[in-house]
């Protein structure tokens, strides 16, 4: 008998591991954010002056040095909530403080004016219901982390199989990528529209009157309503349909942090209410489908591109062939009038006289 042998641990004692952790992970989160392999890993390749080579080389050697020092649970975790605060809760708290702080110049970017405004009176002003969603819409925020957390421990830890993402010190090829984005934001635009429909919105589910009495009593959009909900209709209504893709496909952490942040900046425009947006033809048509959808009391528009909604003649509204159309006599429009404006700079030729 050997006397050293190391007993395995009970199901209680991985149970208590899984209850555990989350503190363990959170109780000295500095530490992984100022290290120097974190700053190292955001600064490097965004600062320095070297040659892509030379970049990609440091880059690898500062993503191999995270992994490598943290335990990959850690890395996964802290990664995914550094990019919901980076490219979620700070942009929805900016245009919520801008809202507040210049509510006539925010009125004339809104789509709906003064009403659309999150602290007007038309909300119950100061003391309205905005500091409520934007509190409810943070802890859903940190109940996807959680959950995301908690999938990784059960594989890990009690199941003992592979972690759901792909966490190693090698870097995913740049085509990978691109094919892991593609796809996965295509099975997000299905499963949210699938689930937003018969789960969240079909006369027979449990969940439909909890998510019409949460987020379908904002009567106007703004960016902090995106993540506001009843927590299991947002769990089925943000989490599954941005979470399962990556789960399915086993994304890389690298990917599944770029992923999420087009899907967090997606969610940030698209509900924040304005008419002046970065692309007027993905997010302008995105944002106005996430408005109708709300102020039509659920009756379409169920996915976050349209294209499903297009597919399955659920659209209220525009639909995408015609933002299609519109953003290209747009374009047409406005290659024509800087053509004129060329044309009327230049200078006649003068005639040589003969």
């Amino acid at each position: 008998m050997n006397l050293f042998q190391t007993a395995q641990p009970s199901l209680l004692d991985r149970l208590w591991l899984v209850i555990r952790y989350p503190y363990d992970v959170v109780r000295h989160p500095l530490d992984a954010l100022l290290s120097v392999p974190a700053l190292s890993f955001l600064l490097i390749p965004t600062f320095s002056s070297y040659s892509t080579s030379l970049n990609l080389l440091f880059f690898y050697l500062t993503w191999s040095t995270l992994i490598l020092s943290n335990s990959p649970l850690k890395v996964e975790i802290l990664g995914t909530l550094g990019i919901r605060v980076l490219f979620y809760l700070l942009p929805a708290l900016g245009f919520l403080a801008f809202d507040a702080a210049v509510p006539n110049i925010a009125a004339k970017v809104k789509e709906h004016g003064k009403t659309a405004l999150p602290t007007g009176e038309e909300q119950g002003g100061s003391r309205g219901r905005w500091w409520k969603i934007a509190l409810v819409s943070t802890a859903n925020v940190l109940l996807g982390v959680a959950m995301q957390s908690s999938v990784e421990l059960l594989f890990t830890k009690i199941l003992h199989i592979r972690s759901a993402l792909k966490i190693s010190t090698s870097l995913p090829m740049p085509w990978a990528i691109a094919l892991d984005l593609i796809r996965g934001l295509f099975l997000r635009e299905i499963l949210s529209y699938v689930l937003h429909r018969y789960v969240l919105h079909h006369p027979d589910s449990f969940l439909t009157d909890d998510h019409l009495r949460w987020q379908h009593t904002v009567s106007a959009p703004y960016a902090f309503v995106a993540h506001y909900d009843h927590p299991l209709a947002y769990l089925v209504r943000v989490f599954l349909p941005a979470y399962l893709p990556a789960l399915m496909f086993r994304f890389h952490l690298l990917t599944y942090h770029m992923y999420l942040a087009i899907v967090s900046l997606e969610e940030t425009f698209a509900y924040s209410g304005y008419n002046v947006l970065p692309s007027g033809l993905i997010l302008g048509g995105i944002a106005r489908r996430q408005e109708r959808h709300l102020m039509n009391e659920g009756k379409g528009n169920y996915s976050c591109l349209g294209i499903c909604d297009f597919v399955a003649g659920t659209s209220i509204g525009d639909d995408v062939l015609d933002d299609l159309r519109e953003e290209a006599e747009n374009n047409h429009v406005q290659e024509r009038v800087k053509g004129r404006a060329k044309k009327a700079g230049r200078k006649p030729k003068s005639r040589s006289r003969s």
